[in-house]
């Protein structure tokens, strides 16, 4: 599994979001993924995970050990800058 593949992964289940991922450790299986999409307004963190991880399916499961998420709104992105 390669960042680009989980980019996809993820542009793919959650349309329209911004996704941004990165191997932590060059070995393939620890990555972390920055997600913004206006479906997580009205959202608690869990439940905004849970879309990042629907849209991974068993991927989440089989071939990614450990996935650090940030998920935000187009405004909470926009509050950081």
């Amino acid at each position: 599994m390669d960042a680009i593949e989980i980019q996809r992964m993820i542009t793919n289940g959650i349309p329209g979001a911004r996704v941004e991922v990165r191997d932590t450790t060059g070995g393939g299986d620890h990555f972390e993924a920055l997600v913004v999409s206006a479906t997580f307004e009205g959202k608690s963190l869990v439940q905004r995970h849970q879309v990042v991880y629907a849209a991974l399916g068993d991927a989440m499961r089989v071939r990614v050990h450990a996935l650090a998420l940030k998920t935000l709104t187009p405004m909470e992105s926009e509050q950081r800058r």
